[in-house]
């Protein structure tokens, strides 16, 4: 977890800091909708290496973002989802699905 006196003064820079990273937006994104398991955000990431989700989970993990839960049976199970803290970043991901649309529908309006 990342240190109080490590974040820096500028709140934008925090969550930078935090989420400023494809996979971790996406990687809430397709939390928001419920606990996933590994291998379903593994196939809902498009791209993403089994090292690089792990180090992202791990981070989101232990900053407060993430929950994961091991089941106690062969073959293990293991399930993700999203803290409180991680849950408050949807109005984020709200906003920017809006803007992601409006966007799209601009650029389609200036090639047409």
């Amino acid at each position: 977890m990342i240190d109080r006196d490590e974040l820096p003064a500028c709140p934008i820079e925090t969550a930078l800091t935090l989420m400023g990273d494809k996979w971790k937006i996406l990687i809430v994104r397709d939390l928001l909708t419920g606990t996933k398991r590994f291998g379903e955000l593994k196939r809902s990431l498009t791209g993403i290496s089994q090292k690089v989700l792990t180090q992202h989970l791990r981070i989101m993990e232990a900053n407060g973002l993430v929950n994961r839960k091991v089941y106690a049976e062969v073959p293990p199970k293991v399930e993700y989802s999203l803290t409180d803290l991680g849950y408050s970043l949807k109005r984020i991901h709200d906003v920017m699905w809006q803007w992601g649309e409006e966007y799209k529908a601009s650029v389609y309006r200036q090639v047409n």
